[in-house]
């Protein structure tokens, strides 16, 4: 399940990457530079806006930390059937029908443990869409001061950007 919530957000980055790159940005020659040099002075600011931001939109997507690590669930249904077995023999033979309080404790223990598992689950899955919103988040703010740098850079060199 994690696996699969990693790789959807993988490839959800990797088609929304290269529309980010582009973020919009329109670009004209206003001192009437020639396309080759446009390219050239486009290229040149690209390097600039990298360096001075130390992000890369073309290099391929790198997170800055790890995903959170998640453990297997430490209750489940069937745990808690046997919790639930082991204290109702207990009562039952203190009330005295063992047979019939296991039974009672181990539907009991099932139930508790299978909401524990559930719960851990939902949790674990919470962590990592919190993490993945953290991940695109720094992505969308590092674009935007790239986009800065490099729109910057270009009105030095003559062109107007939108």
């Amino acid at each position: 399940m994690i696996r699969k919530c990693l790789i959807a957000v993988g490839l959800a980055v990797a088609l929304i990457a290269p529309a980010l790159a582009q973020a919009g940005l329109y670009v004209y020659p206003a001192g009437g530079q020639s396309p080759e040099k446009q390219q050239e002075d486009e290229g040149a600011c690209m390097s600039w806006a990298s360096g001075q931001t130390g992000f890369d939109p073309t290099a391929p997507l790198q997170t800055t930390t790890p995903p959170p690590q998640t453990q297997a669930p430490t209750s489940s249904a069937g745990r808690g059937l046997l919790r639930g077995a082991l204290v109702g023999v207990t009562v039952g033979a203190i009330a005295g029908d063992a047979g019939k309080g296991a039974a009672i404790g181990a539907g009991t223990g099932a139930l508790v443990g299978g909401a524990r598992g559930r719960d851990q689950a939902a949790n674990a899955n919470a962590q990592q869409q919190a993490w993945a919103q953290q991940q695109a988040d720094q992505y969308a703010q590092s674009q935007n001061n790239f986009n800065q740098a490099y729109a910057t850079c270009l009105r030095g060199r003559g062109y107007t950007v939108n």
